[in-house]
């Protein structure tokens, strides 16, 4: 069983019926009593001795088999799955909110207020990961918290051909970050629209480009807003949590 804290906790109100938190989830495997935590051990060798066999000395390198790659990814989701919920708890406790998520079904929704509910998650490290949860009363909503770029290569596999030729035309930083944008921005509305991930991630946002652009320029710590027009959505971007929400 894992123990998980939540740490670096943000809370965002981005309009009357709308929150959402972002936080580092932790775990830890709990010890038993009178037990002493472990140092990692060396990937490979964990100890060594002489063998005299046949007048020549051998090391002998013994090493610990790491878990599975299949049970270490099912530990990883679970951590995930367990951190996002553990996260709307604690928004729900800030926001004096008594209820339960009903998550029987697309898209989530507490089940007693019908707040509909959406989560994210991004891999920070083993152990520590980044999770977001967005709640809002008036209709499904999308949020995607990243730690990595987008390689340019994805986006061109992926994005719609207008969208890569204005983005051929920035410099590489600005890319980088409008790229990054982007993909959430898709990843949310697959979110809202539970559309498939090829057809999401095609989907043509050029317009939504200048608006992303001038944020590029902006320093501020409060959500910068963009309207998506086109979809009657309004985006959130939250730079300094990773964040970006459509609601």
């Amino acid at each position: 069983m894992q123990n998980l804290t939540l740490r670096h906790i943000h809370y965002t109100q981005l309009d009357p019926t709308t929150w959402c938190a972002t936080a580092k989830v932790s775990s830890q495997l709990p010890l038993r009593l009178g037990s002493k935590p472990q140092q990692p051990l060396a990937p490979n060798i964990l100890y060594s001795y002489p063998i005299k066999l046949h007048s020549f000395y051998w090391r002998h390198c013994p090493f610990q088999t790491p878990l599975s790659a299949i049970k270490d990814a099912a530990n990883k989701r679970q951590q995930q799955r367990n951190g996002v919920r553990l996260l709307l708890q604690n928004l729900l406790s800030k926001l004096a909110i008594i209820d339960t998520l009903d998550d029987s079904q697309f898209p989530y929704r507490l089940k007693n207020s019908r707040y509909y509910v959406c989560f994210s998650h991004s891999v920070n490290s083993r152990l520590n990961d980044k999770v977001a949860v967005v709640i809002s009363h008036r209709r499904p909503v999308g949020i995607d918290i990243e730690t990595q770029d987008v390689a340019w290569q994805v986006a061109q596999r992926f994005y719609h051909p207008s969208e890569i030729a204005i983005l051929a035309e920035l410099s590489i930083e600005q890319r980088i970050i409008i790229s990054k944008y982007l993909w959430q921005i898709k990843e949310s509305f697959i979110k809202v629209y539970h559309y498939k991930l090829a057809q999401g991630l095609g989907m043509d946002y050029t317009c939504l480009i200048p608006a992303l652009i001038n944020s590029f320029t902006q320093e501020s710590r409060s959500p910068i807003i963009i309207n998506a027009s086109k979809t009657g959505y309004q985006i959130a971007i939250l730079p300094f949590q990773q964040t970006v929400i459509v609601f």
